[in-house]
């Protein structure tokens, strides 16, 4: 069986590439006020959307405010065969307060 890995805020800034797809799963107006750099929001069902997907060698990072909620998330991809799952410790909230220049503004598409 598959199990996510949990990341420090500094290693997940290395994984800020085209390649990887970064999830943040926190309410529709916290994305909107800041996410990380090329974040997508998803909520439930995207989330069970992308396990159809068949994506599963992309690397995956997932965050929610804390890095509580989405230790969840992470385990359910990992669980459906996603072998690159990342889970950031600490969540948005550590990021903002690490990195505050690297948070991103935009409404959902």
């Amino acid at each position: 069986m598959n199990e996510f890995i949990p990341i420090s805020v500094e290693q997940a800034a290395s994984l800020l590439k085209p390649e990887t797809r970064i999830i943040d799963i926190r309410d529709n107006e916290s994305f909107t006020q800041g996410h990380l750099p090329g974040a997508q929001h998803f909520d439930r069902q995207a989330l069970f959307d992308l396990m159809d997907e068949g994506q599963k060698d992309q690397p995956h990072l997932i965050y929610c405010y804390k890095g509580n909620s989405s230790q969840t998330a992470a385990q359910l991809l990992a669980e459906e065969g996603f072998v690159k799952v990342y889970s950031l410790v600490g969540g948005f909230n550590q990021w903002a307060e690490l990195h505050p220049e690297l948070i991103e503004t935009h409404a959902i598409k």
